[in-house]
């Protein structure tokens, strides 16, 4: 059985909804590192991403957002923070509509060569590979950037500092 298929059958849902933990990860810069994806079958149909995904078995939000950072990334040497924004999403991806709960967690990490090894073969189809961004070339983008407020919610964070509980962000069904 495929690792991705070991893994999607691992992964914890509840209410129907897909329990994931993604990574806001800067660097001593503040810059975002995002993961830039597509359509395993059509690789113009792209975005980027940050680095998460399912949690699996019994583990925890915060065990599964430091394994897939390394798994995706390669980068262990990490400040886990708190939860920034949760957000629920619906969304078509390799032939099947992934309904999602995530919870982003704030990270910090001086540690910015990324290597993806741990990638299962989905993602390999559809990983293309990750950049750092600065806030500034994050709102300047015209590519399509996931969850698609996060130049502003960035600004914000930069700006202000974490919020004192998690903000609920919009629903986004693509």
């Amino acid at each position: 059985m495929p690792a991705e298929a070991r893994r999607a059958g691992q992964d914890t849902y509840q209410g129907g909804m897909r329990r994931v933990a993604r990574v806001v990860l800067l660097d001593p810069d503040d810059r975002i590192l995002l993961l830039h994806g597509h359509e395993p079958d059509d690789p113009a149909d792209d975005w980027w991403f940050t680095p998460g995904g399912g949690v699996e078995g019994d583990e925890t939000r915060e065990q599964a957002a430091l394994r897939e950072l390394a798994e995706e990334t390669g980068i262990t040497e990490v400040e886990l923070g708190p939860v920034l924004w949760q957000r629920r999403c619906s969304f078509p991806f390799a032939g099947r509509r992934w309904d999602q709960d995530e919870w982003y967690y704030l990270a910090r990490t001086a540690q910015t060569t990324t290597v993806a090894a741990g990638l299962t073969e989905l993602e390999r189809r559809s990983v293309a590979g990750a950049r750092w961004w600065t806030c500034r070339e994050l709102d300047r983008a015209h590519e399509t950037v996931y969850p698609t407020r996060l130049a502003g919610l960035l600004r914000t964070l930069l700006d202000e500092g974490p919020p004192a509980g998690p903000v609920t962000l919009d629903t986004e069904i693509v």
